[in-house]
């Protein structure tokens, strides 16, 4: 198994870009034999602490802590809604230059719907010469903040808005999906955890850690293969 990429390390903290297709952590019902959590620790050799997830199919920053204490300050910080959180994803279509989305959410074991709110600005789109369902293939990057932590919340909030992200099988669309798989080699959801702001649970300092989603291998032969037909989108 290849060394997981650490971008930030201190006495206290250590983050990742965590690879696409990996879990966090191992479960009893995914049968998967290797989680980011075992390799991290196999790597650094000494006990993690989770203090935040990402979806199995999400790459990105991924946050531990590396004591206990650690762990049970930035858990209250997370729950608190002290950390910020910003994604980056290719949709369908051209959503709006910017905008809240306002939209409570239900899981499948909490029958009551849970208050959901994230905004997100368009950044750049890209239209090509092929249609899809009919229209012109038309995509487009946006950036996302969650403002709360629901299961799934930033897909199932882009749908919702419909402007699915690319490579999502469960909320998303079944063409674009092939066409990116045909067309570019994809086969992933392109969604990238891109940043994590916050205060240092010892220092008291601010704290961005930030990774690109054009570090991932197959973010950045997709731009390449789409470079000068990127149009920059002014945000107001």
């Amino acid at each position: 198994m290849a060394l997981l990429d650490v971008i930030y390390r201190d006495d206290h903290l250590v983050a990742i870009n965590k690879p696409d297709a990996l879990l966090v952590h191992r479960t009893r019902l995914s049968g998967d034999r290797m989680a980011v959590l075992q390799i991290l620790r196999d790597q650094m050799n000494r006990t993690l602490y989770p203090v935040h997830r990402l979806d199995r199919a999400t790459s990105g920053v991924l946050l531990f802590a590396l004591d206990s204490e650690t762990a049970s300050q930035l858990g209250n910080a997370f729950a608190e809604r002290q950390v910020h959180k910003t994604y980056r994803a290719i949709v369908r279509g051209q959503p709006p230059l910017h905008g809240d989305i306002d939209h409570p959410i239900m899981d499948p074991d909490d029958p009551v719907p849970r208050p959901a709110r994230s905004s997100f600005a368009c950044l750049e789109t890209l239209r090509l010469d092929q249609e899809i369902e009919g229209r012109q293939a038309t995509y487009s990057l946006v950036e996302v903040r969650p403002e709360t932590g629901r299961r799934h919340q930033i897909r199932r909030h882009l749908k919702h808005i419909h402007h699915p992200i690319i490579g999502d099988t469960t909320y998303g669309r079944g063409p674009h999906n092939r066409f990116f798989r045909e067309q570019f080699g994809l086969y992933r959801l392109l969604l990238h955890a891109r940043s994590l702001e916050l205060i240092h649970p010892h220092t008291g300092q601010p704290l961005r850690i930030e990774v690109s989603e054009t570090e991932e291998r197959s973010w950045r032969l997709f731009r390449e293969k789409t470079n000068g037909q990127w149009g920059t989108t002014e945000i107001v």
